[in-house]
């Protein structure tokens, strides 16, 4: 029997609903198609008995509260997650139920067996032994990530409701739009949501506890070439797609997603668009030292500044901005907050896994912005695709870890 009743179907109800965020969209949020999911969530938080509940039109958050069962004061927690699903099919999602996992078995996804789970590839399936795992049908991405932090959140909330037994002080809770394009937590209102810190639930597998992050860097690169009849071509036409190779070949080719692990940064081109005439770039470039970013993005300028004189005129154009900072700079400060995530852990018998993510949270913003903001684990594995599953069983200990920092909050302030 399920330990929280609520919690997977609440999850795949969740899962099945397209909240895929727009990385080419300028408005907020990125898609409309989130907006009737994070209304339903407020219905559902009033439905519970949250107070406070409201959705900013300003940037998309739903937020709420539930008011402490104490007689004295003690600091307010909050618990972030984001309701977008990243740049994958996420139209359809059709989970699949897998009991009893034996830690061995191929899963087939599809009926015809051409999308598998094989611990012979993904070597993660063999510590889930005895676990009931959710995958997709091989068509789409789960929504894990992070839909299992949602549903992990909303089924404690519901949790600590019915259980007034269970002291604890206000925690406040938000659901947001656009994590996954990086934008959804820069209009966050940090004041309005009177949290002394949070933490968002968004992380991976069984302990993840993360409160380091990459420095974050994008950039576009415009090409212009010249495209005339290759027959009588010779000193006239400049083809914008050899520009753009000769620019790709001028990174450092050890320094790609593919090359790298641990603290190594990497430069990845992800997309490459055009035709002689035009080309466009896009990448996107990661650094755990924030000097190691700006030598990075300087490469970058000199490179294009290179080329540009070469060819005596500017055909490169490069739009760079940073996306988000290495969160550590600030929770060095809070290391509290990651202490009481740890302890929660260690109660509950769960090892943190504490390495630094190479990737970035909502929280790396948000702790700039003032809400020291670790990232806890939801569950998810392999997320972003069609081999994405999570487990019932992490799932279950993840919103064991949220009110176990919720009870360890009153013990330790009282």
């Amino acid at each position: 029997m399920a330990k929280y009743e609520n919690l997977v179907p609440r999850f795949l109800k969740y899962v099945k609903v397209n909240t895929r965020s727009n990385p080419n969209s300028d408005t907020i949020p990125s898609a409309a198609h989130e907006v009737p999911f994070l209304k339903s969530l407020m219905a559902e938080l009033e439905e519970m008995g949250m107070s406070e509940v409201k959705y900013n039109e300003k940037n998309s958050y739903v937020t709420a509260l539930l008011p402490s069962n104490l007689d004295h004061k003690v600091p307010t927690i909050g618990f972030i997650t984001h309701i977008d699903t990243a740049d994958f099919n996420a139209e359809g999602v059709n989970p699949q139920i897998v009991e009893d996992y034996d830690g061995q078995s191929v899963i087939k996804l599809d009926a015809e067996g051409k999308y598998v789970l094989d611990p012979a590839e993904f070597s993660s399936l063999k510590k889930y032994a005895g676990h009931t795992l959710i995958t997709t049908d091989g068509t789409t991405l789960l929504g894990a990530d992070d839909k299992s932090g949602v549903a992990e959140v909303m089924t404690a909330m519901e949790y600590l409701i019915s259980h007034p037994e269970i002291k604890h002080g206000d925690i406040k809770v938000g659901f947001g739009p656009d994590e996954e394009i990086g934008t959804g937590a820069d209009h966050f209102d940090v004041k309005d949501f009177n949290a002394d810190f949070a933490y968002t639930v968004d992380g991976g597998p069984l302990g993840e506890l993360e409160y380091e992050t990459f420095n974050a860097a994008s950039f576009k690169l415009k090409i212009e070439g010249k495209d005339v009849h290759p027959g009588s071509a010779k000193d006239i036409l400049v083809s914008a797609i050899q520009l753009g190779i000769d620019f790709q070949n001028q990174l450092p080719r050890d320094e790609t997603p593919e090359t790298t692990d641990g603290r190594q940064g990497f430069f990845q081109l992800w997309i490459f668009n055009g035709t002689i005439d035009e080309v466009n770039m896009e990448y996107i470039i990661r650094d755990f030292d924030r000097e190691g970013l700006e030598n990075r993005k300087q490469l970058v300028k000199d490179i294009v500044a290179k080329m540009n004189k070469e060819l005596g005129q500017e055909r490169l154009t490069l739009d760079m901005h940073d996306e988000y900072y290495n969160m550590v700079e600030v929770m060095k400060d809070h290391m509290d907050v990651v202490k009481l995530a740890e302890e929660a852990m260690a109660e509950l018998d769960i090892t943190p896994d504490e390495s630094p993510v190479r990737g970035g949270t909502d929280g790396s913003k948000l702790s700039f912005m003032g809400l020291p903001t670790p990232n806890l684990f939801a569950g998810g594995e392999n997320m972003h695709g069609r081999y994405e599953y999570v487990s019932e069983q992490v799932m279950e200990q993840a919103l064991d870890v949220v009110l176990k920092i919720s009870e360890l909050n009153v013990k330790q302030n009282s």
